[in-house]
């Protein structure tokens, strides 16, 4: 049998001569969670546009399972009123989950009462909300996304 010559004696990183590790940029997975209704609908598009190099995964709340977050290294909620019915089964999760440190942006689309409502269902869950809530569409929505997802990238 022909063995190929290793440079290193760990067989966990050993190397071949000639060979180059390429630099591949890590992806991250996005979840983003909404009421459905067409203003948050755009947001949420607008988010996951802007998330380019990410696998993001854009869904209602009425067809989230629990489980869909688990992946998910950063993930964004928005709803157009506070208190939406469709977000009762979230928020119940979000009381009995564990997402400490996990990154998380809220956003509604021209209403800082819901943005609110948001970010008070992210508190029992401790995952690490995004300072600025985003309410409105505009310019700012692009980096403000890529903010709350560089966040996973240093952890």
């Amino acid at each position: 049998m022909n063995r190929l010559p290793i440079h290193n004696k760990n067989p966990l990183t050993y190397s071949m001569p000639g060979t180059r590790l390429k630099h591949m940029k890590a992806e991250k997975d996005v979840l983003i969670l909404t009421d459905g209704l067409e203003g948050a609908a755009k947001m949420a598009a607008e988010i996951a546009a802007a998330l380019e190099g990410s696998n993001v995964s854009v869904k209602t709340v009425s067809e989230f399972k629990g489980n869909d977050i688990l992946p998910a290294e950063a993930f964004f909620l928005g709803c157009e009123t506070p208190e939406p019915d469709s977000f009762a089964y979230l928020g119940d999760l979000l009381k009995h989950i564990n997402l400490a440190g996990r990154p998380c942006g809220v956003f509604s689309p021209g209403s800082e009462d819901a943005a609110k409502y948001l970010a008070g269902l992210v508190k029992d869950c401790e995952a690490a909300l995004s300072p600025a809530q985003l309410a409105g569409s505009g310019a700012e929505i692009g980096s403000w996304a890529n903010s709350v997802v560089s966040q996973a990238m240093r952890g």
